[in-house]
Formats: structure tokens, sequence, C-alpha cells
């Protein structure tokens, strides 16, 4: 059986056409999707929630997916509000999945913010910045490579947990690491920085997901 995917930018990169066959791929949900979509199929479906729309439209909330739980839809939350959500409502049957869900369900006071961005308003949803936890995984290399040391990553983070997600990006976070190294250091620092890929969590959880398809087990 398909899944019902709900994904926005944490898909950037991925070809979701490898997945065709195994999801039903949705936009970011926001206020209604879930609701819209109980009432359009009959039998319920796998959903599969990762990212969500806030701030312009109304943010889908918990009511929608208890209903879906109560209805027999099982719901997966990963990667990003999916995640988040899932860590809230575990204990009522919503299943998590991931690294960012364990961290939202380990750590009860975490900041929703930590996994917020800014993307395009349509497909293919590009993100013009970059989550908190996808920083946080740049610094922590920087310090595991020696590049840095960790009062570097420490204060550079309290500095990125300062702004607005929006201007939280790979061009604030190099200027940052300049202005406390020492321009002489801009390229090595650079160069460490390439390849950011290998930093986005939220994303790499999200092709865990669909490569294992854990809604088919269970």
């Amino acid at each position: 059986m398909s899944c019902v995917l709900f994904v926005g930018p944490t898909a950037w990169g991925l070809d979701l056409e490898r997945w065709a066959a195994r999801v039903d791929v949705r936009g970011p949900a926001c206020r209604g999707a879930i609701d819209a979509l109980l009432s359009a199929h009959g039998a319920p479906r796998p959903i599969a929630l990762v990212d969500g729309l806030f701030g312009r439209v109304p943010a889908l909330g918990h009511r929608e997916i208890l209903s879906a739980l109560e209805a027999g839809w099982p719901v997966w939350g990963l990667s990003s509000l999916g995640a988040i959500r899932a860590a809230e409502m575990d204990y009522l049957g919503m299943r998590g999945y991931g690294r960012i869900y364990a961290r939202y369900a380990s750590l009860p006071d975490l900041r929703d913010d930590e996994v917020a961005l800014l993307h395009e308003a349509e497909r293919p949803w590009r993100p013009v910045s970059e989550p908190l936890v996808h920083l946080r995984e740049a610094l922590a290399h920087l310090v595991a490579v020696g590049s840095i040391e960790d009062g570097t990553r420490a204060d550079t983070l309290a500095t990125l947990e300062r702004l607005w997600f929006g201007e939280r990006t790979r061009a604030r976070l190099l200027e940052l690491l300049v202005a406390r190294e020492g321009p002489g250091r801009r390229e090595e620092l650079r160069a460490e920085l390439r390849r950011f890929e290998r930093f986005r969590v939220k994303t790499h959880d999200l092709s865990m997901f669909l490569e294992e398809a854990p809604w088919a087990r269970t």
C-alpha cells in the first residue's frame, strides 16, 4: 500500500521518482490537509508527515492527526514538523522515525525552530536558509576534523540560535566563523563546508524512511 507523503523542502536534492510506486507525494501540510485526505479516501492509508507550512497559512494542528489515528490511519512523523508532532503524540499512537524525531522525543524542551527554514512558496520548495539542526551538524564536523575549537562551535551556535530562522544560511555560518577565526582561514573553512548535503540530517532521515518503507511492515 502506498503512503501519503506530506513533504516540501526536506526533499530538496532527492529524486522522489525513485519511490513513486511507494508514495503519493503531496506538498507540505497545512491546516485542513489531513481532514481533506480523510474525506476523500474511505479506506485508511498510511500517512507520513514531514514538512508543514506555518506563518502565512494556519499550521496543521494536533486534532487532525488525532482524527486520522482514531479512524485507523497509521500516521508517521519525521524530519521536521512531522518529527515534532510524533514526539508530542507518540503516546496516542503516532509513530516517529529517524534522528530528528529521536532528538525531540528525548529532549522535550528542544525548540521548534531547530528544524524551521525559509523556502520558496511553490514546488520544488527550494530551501533559502538552513535549519539549525543542519548547522549544528556542520559545526560538529568542523570540531571533529580539528578545523575549529569547541569554544568557537559553542559561540557560533549561540549566535545562530539568536537569529531569525530565515537568516540562518551557509553564508552567514561562514561569516561568523571567519569573524572568529580570522580572514586568513576563509578558504580553508569554505572547503570544509562544501558538500553541505552531508549535514542535512532531515533529508537523510527522509531518504532512509523511503528506502526502508516501515509503513509497509506494520
